[in-house]
């Protein structure tokens, strides 16, 4: 059994929920890239996919992580080794762990739309619009596979089912279009719904948290992260946050070019009217 996941923090939580429950024992991977953002036309060539890689760079490169992660990783390879690991054991099983965010959903599309051939043995966990308790014993309706406690993956593991003929017809297809389309943000509309938006989506969520007195970059970061309903990276907020500073929407104060914990921000008392 190989677990695929999205986002780093849930390799840990793979890891707790597999020591509750041995039947679930394997490898976990993780698929890296945010495909909900950025270029994706062309990404299943050599040409789309270095025009998206060169896109991530320009992004980092005012970000703290720097260029040192833009080649870091090729979800790529990941999907090279996953059909080998396939192919020399006809009985491994690969589950897709995926909860009702945009980030999730476009990586399960990407990802399976390359997995065809081993129909019947590539299985779907989607968590979608089910409740689950929280460390309170509150019913809650997660976003975010982070959200949910360990112990509880071991009633959602029976929803695991294999991914359909008409789901490896439909929703390829489905891909292929939001690729075609090539929109700078997707957005989860409703069940595997995505729908496209402009690179702006974000900045009204950015000049929201943002006053007409100057605040540590950090920290408007930080609320912007915890606030947002519709998330996304930080890398990709700064990369917004930047441009609204470029376009005079958004004053900066200190060295840009050296990190964000030494700038001061502040929104234009215009902005920050048409963003209440």
């Amino acid at each position: 059994m190989i677990h695929i996941v999205f986002n780093e923090s849930e390799i840990e939580l793979m890891q707790k929920v597999i020591e509750l429950d041995e039947s679930l024992s394997g490898e976990v991977i993780q698929i890296k890239d945010d495909f909900a953002v950025g270029p994706i036309m062309g990404i299943d060539t050599e040409e789309g996919w270095q025009s998206r890689l060169d896109w991530i760079r320009s992004m980092l490169q005012y970000s703290p992580y720097k260029e040192e992660l833009a080649g870091s990783f090729d979800d790529r390879e990941s999907v090279k080794q996953l059909r080998g690991k396939l192919e020399a054991n006809e009985s491994e099983q690969v589950w897709i762990w995926m909860a009702q965010n945009q980030h999730d959903v476009c990586g399960y599309y990407w990802l399976m739309s390359q997995l065809k051939e081993y129909q019947g043995r590539i299985m779907v966990l989607y968590l979608n619009n089910l409740p689950f308790i929280n460390e309170k014993g509150q019913l809650f309706y997660p976003s975010w596979l982070s959200e949910i406690q360990p112990k509880e993956f071991l009633k959602a593991k029976k929803l695991s089912r294999p991914i359909t003929s008409s789901e490896f017809e439909v929703d390829p297809d489905e891909w292929k279009k939001l690729c075609e389309e090539n929109a700078m943000v997707r957005i989860l509309e409703g069940g595997k719904k995505i729908g496209n938006r402009d690179e702006t989506f974000y900045d009204a969520e950015i000049i929201r948290n943002l006053t007409k007195e100057w605040q540590k970059a950090s920290r408007v970061f930080s609320n912007i992260l915890n606030r947002m309903k519709v998330k996304t990276g930080d890398v990709f907020l700064m990369w917004r946050m930047r441009e609204l500073i470029n376009s005079g929407k958004v004053e900066a104060m200190g060295e840009m070019n050296k990190a964000w914990k030494d700038v001061d921000l502040r929104v234009h008392a215009d902005e920050n009217q048409l963003a209440n």
